[in-house]
Order: structure tokens, then C-alpha cells, then sequence
């Protein structure tokens, strides 16, 4: 039963017991308190409907309230776009900013049907409540000038678009607004570029003229000043008008800050013009007293809807303006973009621990390491914005398409978002660094967190580049000569290590590249990869270590993502060292080191079978605490905020049920691999967790931890005691309820047949991410925007059922959710594309798409039953032979075929 026909039932039941109770009282009493009842009934389950998932998702109203969404390049910074089309949160210099708007940054439109009279108006829909502070809402951004009625918001990552409505406006407004995102090409995906489009309709009979002015005042100041949002005074600043080929716009500076300052740069207002546009510009509004400047240029504006002459003096509110005429029924494109480059990234100003003496070492961005200034990374994208939104949009209508459900698509998407906020960063040599989320001000929890990031996958199929600067980073200087991965990594990289070693984040740092190879085939990689991953594994065998007496099983002490160390064998860094010694038994054998390989399997082999027979409680896995004298610890294992006690150690999950207990097997199953336990076992965890750590409400649910789901929201939590006492002392952590675990469980339980359950907790994540309670594109835990919800992407490898192994050139197409006409968005480290099933009397075609990079095909293996298989490419068969696996077919092609872009590959097995 879905959780909302649960919920009803329980509210109905309520309902009647609560009229039964009534009798006592009179019959208007009874009437009125039952008429309360059902109000707030149905204003329960309003609130529910309004929060049903589709893609792409629509925000009206109060929905719109919340809503900030990232435009700007991955690892390059961004700005979001309100729910009402207005720019907040400018985190463009560095680091975060939340909250931090300029004084003045909004667009206005004038419209004049024919000969009538003009109607201006911000171009952003009215304020939402509440209107309280010192000043009420005070004069930043003129919040008393008219503006739209109303607008719509659809999102669907990366591209935003807005409709407008507005009886008193002679024309139809909408915004589309997005930056670069193609998958697999970080660079032209990384650009410090937005842009706004605004699209004019003319529905009436006559001619209309319009006029579009983006006002922005000067951003470069001191770090004082862009923190109070209020600018002391205009000295240093300075705009510039600049035009060139189709583009026009301001450069906006600060040349009376130093060189080296952090927030010494360039951001750039500019347009796409063409002859049919005027162009008009200040570079600053007049100069005034009070609020004389908003005034003299809302005057100029509303009047004319152009800018006119210069005024002189002006201040630091730079104007662009465009102004076209457009027929009656006619359309018109009004085109602005942003951009921006701050090069002056150092540890310190975005709060990055550094070794000593290198907390000021400019580290800088790859994006100013390729563009020299602002104007550069504008006119580069002007230049190129056809195909780079055509490829833009490729992916978004590939991911749409699919037949998979809405919530997967939703909340897959809106996750990628992370990549482009202050979260993720690419220093000047191109490698790729990020927090595990970001605090208001500053970067919450440097160094590439390794057991953070191990949850997501969406680098390893979307930007491998990535993904493998992850690994050069984990496998590189941070991982000391004893093979011990420090698990957060110190920049400038290569002076210095940050902390000490993190099981899980060791293993699945392990499993990551196993997956990094596995989905590419690249032996180069492998090679180079192999020998740092072997030395990372057997690092689990030191003396005092993690599995010290090599017998498979992680007895020792392990520190793990709760921030503590738990003592003795546990499920969640046990098969995580399950599936790190399968990766390594299958690196190891494609590398050739047959003898490792053997040792690894032996002691997967073992280790397996123990934590079936003695962590298994019938219902899920459980820990079995061990205490341990602390001169039997390894050093580089414990950190100072676990047990002090480590003999009778605290802050341990003992007999709970952990939510992420099968994390190792959430990774195997990511790239193909096969049960790390017993696959009855985890069928039934799965069903446990379920039963205990999930919520269908949170009302009678006590948490003093972080509250990120409460009342009556349904939740997937971190632990769950109903099966055992709870520990006086639990670990950290045990009650939240954290969306990057959430899709964990959901991508596990779509893979182990309990699809219905996975989208279930997929879409109780996403309905509390509304637009109103949340920023439907902002998961936090530690921080805004949290690396670990990117394992969203899993849930769509999960119904997708396209799995690669690349070495093999093996591809994999069993959709969860089958259905006679079946289509998809798959992704390798190769390449992405998109791929359908189709079955018709009896035949099964299938249809794989590349629509960018290239993957290599052998053989192809799907669910239907066949005798002959037809295989077409460009119009040529193909040699093949088919064979039978189950309820399945695998056909096999006479040589590996390497697909390239806009190639497709046809099988068609007839019955």
C-alpha cells in the first residue's frame, strides 16, 4: 500500500473514532469539531497532492518561496534563480554566500501595444510573504516597485524556465535560463556563464514595443562590504562599456584592490544583439542622494523604455538595455548573460585546511586558467551557445524521455545541481576538489571527504575525469607509504596529510576504481591505478588494523562516515571490504597478478560466509562489539571524536538496523557485481529496513539530533532500535534522516526486487523538497548541497538495468520496470546515449543510441526468448550468434564493434 493511502486510512479511522466521541457533547460542539477534523484532513492531503512528483516539476504560488536554483558552470560557481525570476544567492567569489544579493540586481520590462499607454515592471512576479524587518523590506532591489502578478517555475536541472502572467501587461513573458551542462566535457560544462532568455509574445493585433533593462550594481568589493550587502562608496569600481561581433555588455572591476586580494575579479553583464535590437547603457545610474538614483533611472526607463544619454555623475548600478518591436502574433528573443572569473582561490579564504605556511598559495580555478578575463568566457559562450545548448539539451530531453519514473528523473536531476554550486571546485592545473557540502559562509568538511563521496556515482558515469581526479587525489600523496588513505586531502596537494585512515571510505575508494575501470574497459587506467588500489587493500592487514589476522572480516577499529570508530565486525565496513577484495580479485587478474587474485578470493570467500553465519539475526545484519586496549590499535586509525573508552566503547550501532548496512553492496550492484553475502540475506535486510528505519511519519518519531525531516513527512532514518535495546550511548547521528541514504536504500531496493518500496522512498525524499518547506535543488546534511545525495544518479542506473563491463565490451539491458515499449538514458565512462526495448508479437528489438563519446559492444544481453537474432548497424548486418542464459538471451556479435556518436546499434530477436 502507498504511504499516502496509508496515511489516509489512519486519518479516516481518526475521523470516525474521533465523531463516536462526540456523543457526549452537543450537536453543534459535534458538528464543529468535526468539521475541524475533516478541514485539517483535507488540508493534508491537499498538501500531499500538491507534492506529487512529476518531471519536469512545476512550482506556482507559495511553491516558489524557497526556491534558488544553481545556473553557472561545474566547479565554476554560481548564482541562483529564485522561484519569482529574481538572482539570489551570488556565490560566485570562492566560497559560499548564501543569502548575498547585490544591492541592486534585478531586470525591468516596458511594453507599449501600439500607441497605447506603457506599463513597466520588474520582471520578476510579486514578493512572497513574509514583508518583516527592521525597515520593513527596506529599498535593496526596490521591493516597492510593481512587479508580475504571478509565475510558474518548471525546473528540470540544468535548465530553468519560468512563464509569467500579467493582466496588465500587453505581452507574454517567459524566461529561459541555464548554463552549459554536457556530460563528458567538463570544460565546456565548466563555464562561469548564465543565461537569460527572455522570450516576448506579442498576442494582440497591433505592433508592441519592448524593452528589456537588466540593472546590476558593481559586485568586486571587499569581502566587508559583499558581506554587509551594503557598498560604503563607489570608489575603486569601475564599468566599462564593451561591444564586440554579437555581444554588448559592462565589465564591471575593482582595479583599487590588490592583485592578490580573493576577491579581485571581473563579472560581466552583457546581451546577444542583433539589427533588430537597440541597444542602450549606463554605466552607472545618476548619481544621487537618498533614493534619487532608482528613481531618475525607474523615471528614464518607464517612460521611454530605453536608457538615453549617459548620466554623469553615476554610481556603481550598471544598465543594459534592449529594446525591439515586435508584430502582431510574433515572438522575440531578448539574450543576457553573465559572467564572471575570480582566480584568487587560496585555502584560507575558502577555508580549506593547507599544510603550514601555504594557507595564502593561490590554488586558483581551472575556468581563469583558461579564460584570461571575464569578457573572454562570455564571448567564448556567445560564439558557441547554439551548440552548446544543443548538447545541453540533448541530455535533458534524453533523461525526460525516459520511461522510467517521474521521481527518479526528478530527484536524479535535481541533485547534479551539486556540481555547480560552491560545493565542488577545479583548481588551476584542471583537478577536480570538493567539500562535502556548503555552509552559509564557508565550505563545510574539506578534502574530498572519501566517505562522503563513495556514495555518489553520478562523476563515475556523467564527468569520469572527475571521478579519477577522486582517485589521483585518495590514491596519490594522501595515501601514506604504509597504504593508509588520509581520508580528507590538504591543498596545496603534496605537502602535507590531513588526519587518518576511514575504513569505509578506504574500501569504497577501492570499489570506485574498480568501477572506474569497469564501465570504461581503459587498461591504461588499470595499470596505472592497480598497484596504489593493492597497497590500499592489504593496508586492512597491518598489525592492530582492520583485519589483522587476515580472515576476511574487519575486526579492528574503523573509523566511518558517523565521525566515530566502531569496535568489532560490523555490516557496514565489513562488506565494504567484501566488495573492495571482489574489486581487487577482478583488477587483479585483469592486471595479471593471478597470485593476488587468488588470495583476495580466498578471502572474500571466507569473510563472506562469517558475516552470513554471525552477523545475520534473522532479520538484518547487526555488529558485535569488541573492545580493544588502545596499544592494540594501529596508529592513523582513531580520531578524538569516538570512545574514549576503548575497551567499552560507546558510540556503536550494536544490535540496531542500520540504514546503510549494505553500502558495499549498494556499489557492487552499481557496476554489475554480484552478492557480497548471502542474496537471500539481503533481500531480507532490505525488507527489515523497510519494516524499522523507514517512516511513513515522523510525527511520533524523537530526534535531538540535526533535524532534516520532521512532523508528518515520511523519512528513511539512520538507524532503528525496534529490535533491540537501543545503547545508552548511540553513535552519532542514529536518528537523522539524510536524503544521500535515502536513495542509497532506494537504488538497493530496486535492484533486489522491491522496486515499488525504492520509488517509494525516492518520492517521499523529493515531495519534502516542495519549493515552500525546501529548495528543491539544495539536499543539505553537513552543509548546503550535500555530495552524498548525488547517489540519486544510482536509482537511475537501477531502472534503467543498463550495466557495462567495459573490459568485456558487455552490455547489460534488463529495465526494472518492463514493458512493451521501453526507453532510457544510459551513461559509461565512455560515453552516454540512450537506449529502448520494444516487443512486438513476439519480437524484442533492441536499440542502442550514442549520442556522445563512444562505447565498444560484444555482445548484448536482454530478458525475452528468441531463436534468431538480426543485428544491424548503418544499415549492415552483422554476424552473430545468440545463446540462452535463463530468461534470458545474450547475443554476441562476431567482433567488438566501437560505436561512435549518432551511431546505432539494432538487434532484433524474433521468436
Amino acid at each position: 500500500m502507498a504511504m499516502t493511502e496509508r496515511l489516509s486510512l489512519d486519518r479516516r479511522r481518526f475521523l470516525k473514532q474521533a465523531a463516536g466521541a462526540l456523543g457526549a457533547a452537543t450537536q453543534a460542539e459535534s458538528l464543529s469539531a468535526l468539521t475541524k477534523a475533516q478541514t485539517a484532513h483535507e488540508e493534508f492531503e491537499g498538501s500531499r497532492a500538491n507534492a506529487d512528483v512529476n518531471y519536469p516539476r512545476k512550482f506556482r504560488g507559495r511553491q516558489l518561496r524557497m526556491i534558488s536554483f544553481p545556473l553557472g558552470g561545474v566547479a565554476a560557481g554560481s548564482l541562483g534563480l529564485g522561484g519569482r525570476g529574481q538572482l539570489v544567492n551570488w556565490e560566485i567569489f570562492n566560497r559560499p554566500n548564501k543569502g548575498y544579493r547585490p544591492p541592486y540586481a534585478f531586470p525591468a520590462i516596458w511594453a507599449q501595444e501600439g500607441s497605447g499607454k506603457p506599463v513597466a515592471r520588474v520582471l520578476e512576479s510579486r514578493i512572497l510573504p513574509p514583508y518583516e524587518g527592521q525597515d520593513g523590506l527596506g529599498s535593496n532591489n526596490v521591493p516597492g516597485l510593481s512587479r508580475l502578478e504571478s509565475a510558474t517555475f518548471t525546473g528540470e536541472y540544468p535548465l530553468a524556465h519560468i512563464d509569467f502572467e500579467d493582466r496588465s501587461l500587453p505581452v507574454k513573458v517567459e524566461l529561459d535560463a541555464f548554463s552549459p551542462f554536457i556530460p563528458h566535457e567538463p570544460d565546456d560544462s565548466g563555464l562561469p556563464v548564465a543565461i537569460l532568455r527572455y522570450r516576448v509574445t506579442n498576442p494582440g493585433l497591433v505592433a508592441a514595443s519592448v524593452g528589456i533593462a537588466f540593472s546590476i550594481e558593481n559586485p568586486v568589493t571587499t569581502k566587508e562590504e559583499n558581506d554587509n550587502a551594503r557598498l560604503k562608496s563607489d570608489a575603486g569600481r569601475r564599468n566599462e562599456y564593451r561591444s564586440e561581433d554579437d555581444i554588448a555588455g559592462l565589465v564591471m572591476s575593482n582595479p583599487a584592490l590588490a592583485a592578490e586580494n580573493p576577491m579581485s575579479g571581473e563579472f560581466v553583464l552583457a546581451a546577444r544583439v542583433d539589427g533588430g535590437a537597440e541597444v542602450s547603457h549606463w554605466e552607472g545610474w545618476p548619481a544621487g542622494r537618498w533614493w534619487n538614483a532608482p528613481l531618475h533611472f525607474w523615471d528614464q526607463f518607464a517612460k521611454s523604455g530605453e536608457l538615453g544619454a549617459q548620466p554623469d555623475p553615476h554610481n556603481m548600478v550598471g544598465v543594459l538595455c534592449l529594446k525591439r518591436t515586435i508584430a502582431a502574433g510574433q515572438t522575440a528573443s531578448f539574450e543576457f548573460l553573465v559572467g564572471w572569473r575570480f582566480a584568487n582561490r587560496t585555502p584560507e579564504w575558502i577555508g580549506w585546511e593547507a599544510p603550514a605556511g601555504e594557507g595564502k598559495t593561490v590554488i586558483g580555478n581551472a575556468y581563469a586558467a583558461r579564460f584570461k578575463s571575464a569578457w573572454d568566457a562570455v564571448s567564448y559562450t556567445a560564439r558557441n551557445l547554439e551548440k552548446l545548448e544543443a548538447r545541453t539539451r540533448m541530455f535533458t530531453a534524453a533523461l525526460r524521455d525516459s520511461t522510467i519514473p517521474a521521481a527518479v528523473k526528478e530527484a536524479a536531476s535535481a541533485n547534479l545541481s551539486t556540481l555547480a554550486t560552491t560545493t565542488c571546485f577545479r583548481t588551476a592545473d584542471g583537478e577536480f576538489h570538493a567539500w562535502e557540502g556548503s555552509d552559509d559562509q564557508w565550505g563545510c568538511c574539506f578534502g574530498n571527504c572519501t566517505h562522503v563521496w563513495n556514495y555518489e556515482t553520478a562523476t563515475a558515469f556523467l564527468f569520469p575525469s572527475f571521478a579519477r581526479s577522486l582517485r589521483r587525489s585518495a590514491f596519490g600523496y594522501s595515501m601514506d607509504d604504509a597504504g593508509a588513505i588520509h581520508f580528507r586531502q590538504m591543498l596545496p596537494e603534496g605537502k602535507g596529510r590531513s588526519g587518518f585512515a576511514a575504513a569505509d571510505g578506504q574500501m569504497g575508494q577501492i570499489i570506485h576504481a574498480w568501477l572506474d575501470w569497469k564501465i570504461s574497459g581503459d587498461d591504461a587506467l588499470l595499470k596505472s591505478t592497480w598497484p596504489r588500489a593493492k597497497k590500499a587493500l592489504e593496508f586492512a592487514w597491518v598489525a592492530g588494523g582492520w583485519d589483522a589476522n587476515r580472515d576476511g572480516v574487519m575486526e579492528g577499529v574503523q573509523h566511518n562516515t558517523y565521525d566515530v570508530e566502531f569496535y568489532g565486525p560490523n555490516p557496514m565496513c565489513g562488506i565494504y571490504y567484501l566488495g573492495a577484495l571482489r574489486a581487487c580479485e577482478e583488477m587483479a587478474r585483469a592486471a595479471g597478478d593471478v597470485a593476488s587474485a587468488g588470495t583476495y578470493k580466498d578471502l572474500f570467500d571466507k569473510g563472506s560466509k562469517w558475516i552470513d553465519a554471525n552477523l545475520f539475526n534473522g532479520e538484518f545484519f547487526v555488529q558485535k562489539v569488541r573492545g580493544f586496549r588502545t596499544d592494540e590499535i594501529a596508529r592513523n586509525l582513531r580520531s578524538s571524536m569516538g570512545s574514549e573508552n576503548t575497551e567499552t566503547p560507546e558510540y556503536q550501532v550494536g544490535g540496531g538496523c542500520l540504514a546503510d548496512q549494505l553500502i558495499g553492496q549498494y556499489l557492487a550492484d552499481v557496476g554489475g557485481m554480484e552478492a557480497l553475502v548471502s542474496a537471500e540475506n539481503i533481500r531480507a535486510t532490505l525488507r527489515s529496513i523497510y519494516k524499522y528505519n523507514y517512516k511513513a511519519t515522523l510525527a511520533a518519531h524523537d530526534n535531538v539530533e540535526r533535524t532534516y525531516a520532521l512532523n508528518e513527512e515520511a523519512a528513511v532514518v539512520v538507524c532503528d532500535y525496534g529490535k533491540a535495546e537501543r545503547p545508552h550511548i548511540p553513535f552519532p547521528y542514529y536518528a537523522e534522516a539524510w536524503t544521500g541514504q535515502e536513495y542509497l536504500v532506494a537504488a538497493l531496493m530496486m535492484n533486489w526486487d522491491m522496486v515499488k518500496e525504492g520509488l517509494e522512498c525516492v518520492e517521499n525524499v523529493r515531495a519534502r523538497f516542495d519549493g515552500e518547506k525546501r529548495n528543491p535543488w539544495d539536499e543539505p546534511e553537513c552543509g548546503h548541497h550535500y555530495a552524498r545525495a548525488m547517489s540519486s544518479w544510482s536509482t537511475v542506473v537501477a531502472m534503467s538495468g543498463f550495466f557495462y563491463d567495459g573490459p568485456a565490451g558487455a552490455i547489460v539491458a534488463i529495465p526494472k520496470t518492463p514493458r512493451d515499449s521501453f526507453a532510457c538514458l544510459w551513461a559509461t565512462g565512455t560515453g552516454w546515449g540512450t537506449y529502448s526495448l520494444r516487443k512486438r508479437n513476439g519480437d524484442t528489438q533492441l536499440s542502442i543510441k550514442v549520442l556522445h563519446g563512444g562505447v565498444a559492444c560484444r555482445s548484448c544481453e536482454i530478458t525475452t526468448s528468441g531463436e534468431t537474432a538480426v543485428v544491424d548497424i548503418g544499415g549492415r548486418t552483422r554476424k552473430n550468434e545468440l545463446g540462452r542464459k535463463g530468461d534470458r538471451v545474450v547475443v554476441t556479435l562476431d567482433e567488438t564493434l566501437r560505436l561512435a556518436a549518432n551511431d546505432e546499434l539494432r538487434i532484433m530477436v524474433r521468436a
